[in-house]
């Protein structure tokens, strides 16, 4: 296997970890910073009223974008496999 396919195979890991990750994080940390302001405008300073919304949202992304990620992944690992299939000849 030569460096430029061990390369492009592992550029498309980690850009595909990346947008995966960020589904799943930007909803909780949008919730998070609508609460936090909520909080400072009510001045209620208490910790636990940001955990349960963060923690519906995270729940949320994961439901809606479950099957899309999934299905992301399908497609890296046909994608690897296939290039494995492709190198070894």
């Amino acid at each position: 296997m030569s460096p430029d396919v061990a390369l492009d195979i592992f550029g498309r890991a980690l850009f595909l970890v990346v947008i995966l990750v960020a589904a799943v994080v930007l909803p909780g940390l949008l919730v998070g910073l609508v609460v936090s302001v909520f909080q400072a405008a009510t001045q209620i300073n208490e910790q636990t009223l940001s955990f349960l919304p963060r923690l519906l949202a995270t729940l949320g992304a994961i439901m809606i974008f479950g099957p899309w990620m999934m299905q992301e992944l399908l497609d890296l690992s046909v994608f690897i496999f296939e290039t494995i299939s492709y190198v070894t000849r």
